[in-house]
């Protein structure tokens, strides 16, 4: 069953699905196995133009919406997670650029992003995660430029971006929701450089890197909207970005789950498939429906989103609430189905040989990243 998509969503979902299936699948135990970044999966989505599928045409996307991107983030999903986060951690790092740059810097950065230049969003800090109050990254006014000072931790991309957009404190006096703006670095800023790279649970071979800034000079013409906006900025773009790791999350529980039944289909046992008995079939039907739930969940609320012009203004608490709603959902569906898939293929399914190991690793960060399903369910009940 389909949610209304056009016949153009309906053609790129089928075009990623089969690329997925041929050119992502193959590998994607051995990149995990390997943890070494592929960029023969980064050129892939690049010649495909996959990177520019919810940017504007002016700036050289497709302009094909939100629910096109979460389309293709799923069936990525499905066959590799880290592949379909390429996707997800894009539209993260350039959404403070499409919400709140002006014309010249949309001119500058938009293009290079949309043809598949990677981006990455540097906002969480050893001590900041969650509590985002504790924001210590610096910058100060020095003539025409800012000097950054401080580290980000946990930054996906953050060892590959060619630009990045980075929160730091500009007036540690002020409450915390005035004191924060927002900065384009790009990569090979003097006094900016890449720090620990972490060894993971999941989505081993995606790039999640420490960003150390040691008087890094940024030129003040790469401030994103006014000076204290930052964490205006920082909140619709996650506003805007929690449908796609949705996505992701959906892509992993779906192809945990085609990949229990098919196995379900050939495994015998006591005589006959193991599909054919109810305790695996009851199963199947729980991973079935919840899955399918957390689609429609999904589209529906990718369908509003994207209607919605990228504007700091105009995003309301329905929208917040469906945005959480949908990241929050997913995810927990994805670990509860991998964790079945697992369970279906007994023995099987705890070893590496068969994909829905891996799955259940890659699923459990997407309950945490992009902010936890505990601050989900905070941000839903607050919208009440």
């Amino acid at each position: 069953m389909q949610y209304d998509l056009t016949e153009e969503q309906l053609l790129l979902q089928k075009t990623v699905r089969r690329m997925a299936k041929d050119k992502v699948a193959p590998g994607a135990g051995s990149r995990d196995e390997s943890e070494e970044f592929d960029w023969d999966m980064v050129e892939l989505l690049r010649e495909n133009g996959l990177y520019g599928t919810d940017f504007p045409e002016a700036y050289g996307g497709s302009e094909a919406g939100m629910l096109a991107l979460c389309l293709a983030i799923e069936e990525l999903s499905k066959a590799d997670a880290a592949t379909g986060l390429l996707l997800a951690d894009q539209e993260l790092g350039s959404l403070p650029i499409l919400l709140a740059a002006n014309e010249s810097q949309r001119q500058r950065y938009l293009p290079q992003l949309a043809g598949g230049k990677l981006a990455a969003f540097a906002l969480t800090e050893p001590s900041a995660g969650s509590d985002v109050a504790q924001l210590r990254c610096r910058a100060v006014r020095d003539g025409d430029c800012y000097i950054l000072n401080g580290t980000k931790t946990f930054i996906t991309n953050g060892g590959v971006a060619d630009i990045i957009t980075v929160y730091a404190v500009v007036d540690p006096d002020k409450p915390a929701h005035k004191n924060a703006s927002v900065f384009v670095v790009e990569k090979g800023t003097p006094g900016f450089s890449i720090g620990k790279r972490e060894k993971k649970m999941g989505i081993c071979w995606s790039d999640t890197a420490e960003l150390i800034f040691d008087e890094c000079r940024v030129p003040a013409e790469n401030l994103l909207g006014a000076e204290g906006q930052g964490f205006l900025i920082m909140m619709k773009t996650l506003d805007f970005s929690r449908p796609a790791v949705g996505a992701q999350a959906l892509g992993i529980a779906a192809g945990a789950f085609e990949y229990a039944v098919a196995y379900a289909k050939e495994r015998q046992a006591f005589g006959q498939p193991i599909i054919e008995h109810q305790g695996i079939a009851f199963k199947l039907a729980d991973m079935a429906m919840r899955t399918e739930a957390a689609r429609q969940l999904l589209y529906k609320t990718c369908a509003l989103f994207q209607e919605l012009p990228k504007d700091l203004s105009r995003v309301s608490s329905e929208l917040i609430r469906m945005s959480s709603m949908a990241k929050c959902v997913c995810s927990d569906v994805a670990m509860w189905v991998t964790t079945e898939a697992v369970q279906v293929l007994g023995g099987y399914g705890y070893i590496r040989e068969f994909p829905v190991e891996r799955m259940m690793r890659d699923a459990k960060i997407t309950q945490i990243y992009e902010g936890t399903n505990e601050i989900q369910r905070m941000v839903i009940a607050r919208t009440l």
